[in-house]
């Protein structure tokens, strides 16, 4: 029985999407439920599982085709392993291709023809005997025959290999971008020409909060079963901020500014894919423990491919590290149509000057890159040195000051 593969529902405001990759090829069995095809949008890869157990019988659009929901994209010989038979299959060029196998009797045959001493040399310098003329009566190889055989062999290959030394250092490949780097590439291109972006900066002395979590990083993972990082206390001072600035955590729309009073904190998250952005609801009721474990599941899903489109959908207000990756300084650019987005950095030991005397701390560049359509100087500095404050006396964070 034949099945129909088809690409499935695809989320609202979606219109079309890419086959990224097909995990089998026609003519090989696949299990009932095991991941068949996945299917990319600019947001979210779907994973289209088999139906059945069976066979693929044909592509119809293969990798890098554009479809729509619900298109007819390959189909499915339903039957076990034991029933896979191996037919003509259609290629995804429309091509018909014949499987032609040697039967073993003429290999047989072949091999039976030899002297014991040619089947012996065959074997040592592995050779296909059908690809050897014979010079012996009647056609027959003679150890000469496959000696001079391997010999050519031998050069044919070392030619080749010295051609590919010569070249191999130079070269270049042309690769198509993922649907997801493709839309984030115009989200970005979009909000540099439609928004006023500027960047202030300052640094924090992470001192303190480093402190705080040597201390209590072995109770916390004890009582809420997650390790204690540094972005728990970013968001927290972010929330707190974003309170006392409520411009910051607000949109333009047209001629109007629309306010929130909900803090949904994007974290950017880097894969292999491209940056998205999944999205912390609600942060401002969230506890330390519950932005640490949700955080961690976001990462985790990041990597597998397997974070949700309402996931990512949304936020007010965004915060990236660039510091994982060693980055000291940079200026991140905005997610629209948020107005701001905090950029954290690398921890470094500096020397600083505190109560006039010179000491080494760890200290970390923070930018903030806002849109001054909205956000005015003022504010942003305020803004981003009420997380200073927050961050070097955590006590703030309880007492709410």
């Amino acid at each position: 029985m034949s099945i129909e593969i088809k690409v499935p529902v695809l989320p609202e405001s979606v219109a079309d999407a890419t086959i990224a990759k097909w995990h089998k090829k026609p003519g090989e069995f696949i299990s009932r439920d095991e991941t068949l095809v996945d299917v990319e949008t600019d947001k979210v890869v779907l994973e289209v599982p088999a139906p059945a157990d069976g066979v693929l019988s044909e592509i119809i659009c293969g990798e890098g085709a554009i479809v729509s929901a619900q298109q007819l994209i390959g189909k499915l010989q339903a039957g076990t392993a034991a029933n896979k038979v191996e037919n003509t299959v259609k290629e995804v060029d429309g091509s018909i291709t014949k499987k032609t196998v040697a039967t073993e009797a003429t290999a047989t045959a072949s091999a039976g023809s030899l002297s014991p001493a040619v089947r012996r040399l065959v074997a040592e310098l592995n050779v296909d005997v059908a690809q050897v003329k014979g010079s012996g009566k009647g056609g027959r190889l003679i150890k000469d025959d496959v000696a001079k055989h391997a010999q050519q062999q031998t050069t044919t290959d070392s030619t080749i290999q010295n051609e590919v030394k010569l070249t191999s250092n130079r070269h270049e490949e042309r690769v198509p971008m993922t649907r997801l780097r493709q839309r984030v590439a115009e989200r970005l291109l979009s909000a540099q020409q439609q928004m006023a972006i500027l960047t202030t900066f300052n640094e924090v002395d992470m001192q303190a909060i480093m402190n705080l979590r040597n201390e209590y990083k072995d109770a916390f993972e004890k009582a809420h079963d997650v390790r204690l990082g540094f972005m728990s206390f970013f968001v927290k001072a972010a929330v707190t901020a974003l309170k006392r600035f409520p411009n910051v955590n607000a949109f333009i729309e047209g001629n109007d500014i629309i306010y929130h009073n909900f803090c949904d904190v994007g974290v950017a998250v880097s894969t292999e894919r491209g940056l998205v952005v999944p999205v912390l609801r609600n942060a401002e009721t969230m506890s330390m423990a519950e932005i640490e474990t949700k955080v961690g599941e976001f990462a985790v899903k990041a990597r597998n491919n397997k974070l949700m489109l309402d996931e990512m959908t949304g936020g007010t207000f965004s915060i990236t590290n660039g510091g994982v990756f060693g980055s000291l300084l940079s200026t991140p650019i905005l997610n629209p149509p948020q107005s701001a987005i905090l950029g954290m950095h690398k921890i470094e030991q500096r020397p600083v000057v505190i109560n006039n005397q010179i000491v080494i701390r760890p200290m970390m560049y923070l930018a903030l890159s806002y849109d001054h359509r909205i956000i005015d100087g003022k504010d942003s500095v305020g803004f981003l040195k009420t997380i200073k404050e927050l961050l070097e006396d955590p006590t703030r964070l309880l007492l709410d000051v």
